[in-house]
């Protein structure tokens, strides 16, 4: 039961939030192999300002051994 969260600035709309939680579940089944049934999507939105204290220092340097993708950036 593969449950997704993203974190993402802030200001994107409805359509376009709809339209990512459309192809990451695509991309869950395709790489999981699971039914679309089985898989959800969060999307959380963050404000520029608030991005370092609520996304990067807890979720990227705090869980270093979660990260499969590196971010190209270092905001601090």
């Amino acid at each position: 039961m593969p449950h997704v969260i993203v974190k993402l600035y802030s200001g994107r709309s409805d359509q376009q939030k709809a339209r990512l939680a459309e192809e990451i579940t695509k991309a869950v089944m395709a790489a999981l192999k699971q039914g679309e049934e089985s898989i959800s999507v969060g999307i959380e939105d963050v404000v520029p300002q608030d991005w370092t204290e609520k996304v990067y220092k807890p979720d990227i340097l705090g869980k270093p051994e979660t990260i499969y993708k590196k971010p190209g950036y270092n905001p601090l």
